[in-house]
């Protein structure tokens, strides 16, 4: 998106990407079936959480033809039909490089969705999103939740999604990409540090 440009959209939700690629880079936008969703700021938390796991997800995909992107990264998941839903999840996995295109942007569903959780996010991310990534064809979605420590894993079967939770000492295979895994621990770590600096 060109950050010369200070186009902000209005209330009319029907907009494409040709509309989205006009506006400035800021406030951030996400275009969901035609609506532009503004994006708040993320917390500490937050911030916290997509740095260990874009990093962890980065040295397990070493030497393998996936590639973790961290956000700000737009997602064109329905470019081939209506362009009106442009994504920017907090990380995404992406397996066929052939759906990148100049380096700008991924064209159709990446592998593996990641969204962690905020309290102004919760409802976009959990209802919202989830269903545009389960509708997609999103293979595998994770929504962390740094309030209680824990990651959701859903798993694309016969058309719906199959959940598992884990917890902040658990270790989480990375479904879509062989011999890849997560130890939560280390994603959670900073915060389990304050939880312990703060016990008496």
């Amino acid at each position: 998106m060109s950050a010369a440009l200070a186009i902000k959209p209005t209330t009319k939700p029907h907009y494409t990407y040709a509309d989205y690629a006009t506006w400035s880079d800021y406030p951030r936008y996400e275009l969901i079936k035609g609506e532009a969703i503004e994006m708040g700021a993320p917390s500490e938390a937050h911030q916290s959480i997509l740095m260990s796991l874009s990093a962890l997800l980065w040295s397990n995909l070493r030497g393998k033809k996936c590639r973790v992107y961290p956000a700000p990264f737009d997602i064109r998941i329905n470019f081939d039909t209506l362009d009106n839903t442009v994504v920017q999840p907090d990380i995404v996995v992406i397996c066929d490089r052939s759906k990148l295109e100049n380096g700008k942007h991924c064209l159709g569903v990446p592998d593996l969705v990641v969204e962690i959780l905020s309290e102004s996010n919760r409802q976009h991310d959990t209802l919202r999103k989830f269903n545009i990534y389960l509708d997609a064809g999103v293979r595998e979605y994770w929504i962390v939740n740094p309030a209680d420590r824990v990651v959701e894993v859903y798993l694309l079967e016969d058309g719906r999604y199959i959940a598992k939770r884990y917890d902040s000492t658990a270790t989480v295979p990375v479904s879509v990409v062989d011999d890849c895994e997560v130890n939560l621990a280390e994603v959670f770590e900073d915060m389990l540090m304050e939880d312990t600096e703060g016990e008496v």
